[in-house]
């Protein structure tokens, strides 16, 4: 909010958000803070749904959003400033989102500003491919957050594991619950084990990324005085979000990302170890509002092996979209734009022949 005040900034603030939830929760949250319902001042816009008008100075998209706009209009007229938003969630909407600003800035609009943020990055990295521009650390005001650990018996299915966790929470600790769960599948088996576990001033809601824009709205809302809510929820509420009276997460520790095998042209979903990054960003959910607790289901000895990052999707995705996308942009060496990781040779390569025998 406090750019729109500044000297250069004449035209739009873009705000890109990993995920419609967020993008829909930051625009409410800039607009209610100018006392503005959103499509005023703040706006937002994403496929098949957008809040904005005349009058719109910040608006909020979400990531592949960005890509059709840089891509429909190479100038970005109107617009004074790119923020990326939770950026070490490396998408391949971001990636290359990311790689077209720059591409901008350096042929046609020298006055643009472009913005990376995240809690938790690989600063050193963005900045080199940003030309080492200032890095701002802001510290925050998080409250303090107690981790606690235990372990998984080995074998033992993750909803037993994450059920068990809550129930005994939810008994000997005050304040609603957050728990990360790998996948729906897990959210809704975890869900049955806990019918019926709960008084009536307890309710259970889930959260991922095929519910309803009401249904996820529900999950975020605050709960009426004097009642806690369970949210067993995907990564979907990892970041950009705060789910206010939340004071305990529960941590799977597991994620589920999609990987691509270029053998059989198909895009499966693997179930993975989630990064050291993530499950500090998953702990930090517990300490927006109050001090929290966060509790991790693995031996505190497991920590340092999780890797450092969430791997970016530019390295295990389908190419097919980002071929076509390049050759509208009028590029097909894909070295020719500054991507913080390159499209990997043999990927791209085979992208281009699935494209070329499908008649593209």
């Amino acid at each position: 909010l406090a750019l729109v005040f500044e000297p250069w900034c004449r035209g739009k603030i873009i705000l890109l958000e990993p995920r419609r939830l967020a993008a829909r929760a930051a625009a409410a949250r800039m607009a209610s803070l100018i006392g503005e319902e959103v499509g005023g001042r703040v706006g937002y816009r994403m496929r098949l749904d957008n809040r904005i008008s005349s009058a719109t100075r910040i608006e909020v998209v979400t990531e592949g959003v960005f890509a059709r706009m840089v891509l429909d209009d190479p100038e970005l007229a109107g617009v004074s400033a790119v923020i990326f938003d939770e950026f070490h969630e490396r998408s391949l909407d971001a990636d290359f989102g990311l790689a077209l600003a720059l591409d901008v800035q350096s042929a046609l609009r020298e006055d643009l500003r472009i913005l990376v943020m995240s809690a938790t990055l690989d600063v050193e990295r963005v900045a080199g491919l940003l030309s080492d521009p200032p890095v701002i650390v802001s510290e925050g005001r998080g409250h303090p957050i107690e981790i606690r650990h235990q372990d998984r018996p080995s074998g033992e299915r993750i909803e037993d594991t994450v059920s068990r966790a809550i129930i005994e929470a939810h008994r000997s600790e005050t304040g609603s619950i957050l728990a990360f769960l790998p996948g729906q599948a897990e959210i809704l088996r975890t869900a049955e084990r806990l019918q019926g576990r709960f008084g009536p001033e307890t309710r259970v809601v889930p959260l991922y990324g095929n519910l309803s824009q009401r249904d996820q709205d529900l999950a975020i809302r605050p709960c009426p005085a004097g009642q806690r809510k369970i949210v067993l929820a995907t990564s979907i509420a990892e970041t950009s979000i705060t789910i206010d009276g939340v004071r305990l997460v529960i941590d799977s520790g597991l994620q589920r990302l999609p990987v691509f095998e270029a053998s059989t042209g198909i895009t499966r979903l693997e179930t993975v170890r989630a990064s050291r990054a993530s499950a500090d960003q998953r702990a930090g959910r517990a300490g927006r509002t109050e001090p929290g607790i966060a509790i991790r289901l693995w031996h505190p000895g497991q920590t340092a092996a999780l890797p450092a990052f969430t791997p970016p999707q530019i390295l295990a995705s389908d190419l097919s979209s980002l071929v076509l996308d390049l050759a509208h942009w009028g590029v097909e060496d894909p070295a020719s734009l500054a991507f913080l990781d390159p499209p990997p040779a043999a990927a791209f390569k085979e992208a281009k022949s699935l494209l070329t025998q499908l008649g593209a």
